[in-house]
């Protein structure tokens, strides 16, 4: 099957209230102000890094912490690979930089091979948004390095620029990392709270899961993942490069 054949089901297979919501999305960022569109584009290629980047970590360390756990399947699929075109969806690349909304391609596990099931769903679960946050770190460091060297009063130079690219790297990845914690399905922090608290024993469980990215959808149009978003992101922010 070819890239277009997978492209097209991958619209047929989506609910019609999703394209609905995406729609919304879209309308919104475009209506949120005038738009420059020289600095737009400019914004558009100072993000791209730290979006490649997250995706494709954040991924890539769900599948590590799998097949250390002694499951194959990630890497008879080919994800034990930092190659951002193994992790990342091209659907959900582009919604997000259009909407500020989008996604990887999920890592496919099977929980059947770990010793402790509910431990190692736990932390394959964690390890995504911790390769985030160590990602954050380790870019906020450079950052400032950078910003020592280049100096406030030389304009935009080279540096200016690259010092740009880490700073957006910094803040997606804390981005990524606290908007994968909300628990609400299919983020991680849905898996998070099932593991702890052994959800899945309850009735409600799967009706909520399987209905997960609607309800996501929701509380992004409403702008109920924004309350949760921005006071934690601007705390480590302020953490970090502050």
């Amino acid at each position: 099957m070819d890239l277009i054949d997978k492209i097209k089901r991958l619209f047929n297979s989506m609910h019609p209230l999703f394209w609905v919501m995406i729609g919304i999305l879209v309308v919104e960022r475009l209506m949120a102000g005038n738009i420059n569109i020289v600095e737009a584009l400019t914004d558009k290629l100072l993000i791209l890094p730290g979006i490649i980047i997250g995706i494709t970590f954040h991924e890539a360390g769900h599948a590590y912490a799998s097949y250390k756990l002694g499951d194959p399947t990630p890497k008879a699929q080919g994800r034990l690979s930092l190659n951002p075109l193994a992790h990342i969806d091209p659907l959900g690349f582009i919604f997000l930089l259009i909407a500020g909304f989008g996604w990887g391609k999920p890592v496919e596990i099977n929980p059947y091979y770990y010793k402790n099931k509910r431990r190692d769903e736990l932390i394959v679960s964690l390890a995504g948004v911790t390769v985030n946050l160590i990602i954050a770190v380790i870019f906020s460091f450079i950052t400032k390095a950078l910003v020592n060297a280049y100096g406030y009063g030389s304009g935009k130079n080279a540096l200016y620029y690259l010092a740009m690219v880490c700073t957006y790297v910094v803040l997606i990845n804390l981005v990524l990392m606290v908007f994968n914690l909300i628990p609400c399905p299919p983020l991680d922090g849905w898996g998070i709270v099932t593991e702890i608290f052994d959800l899945k024993k309850y009735s409600w469980w799967y009706p909520v899961y399987k209905r997960g990215f609607l309800i996501l959808m929701v509380l992004i149009i409403f702008n109920i993942t924004d309350l949760i978003l921005s006071p934690i992101v601007n705390w480590f922010y302020q953490l970090l490069l502050l």
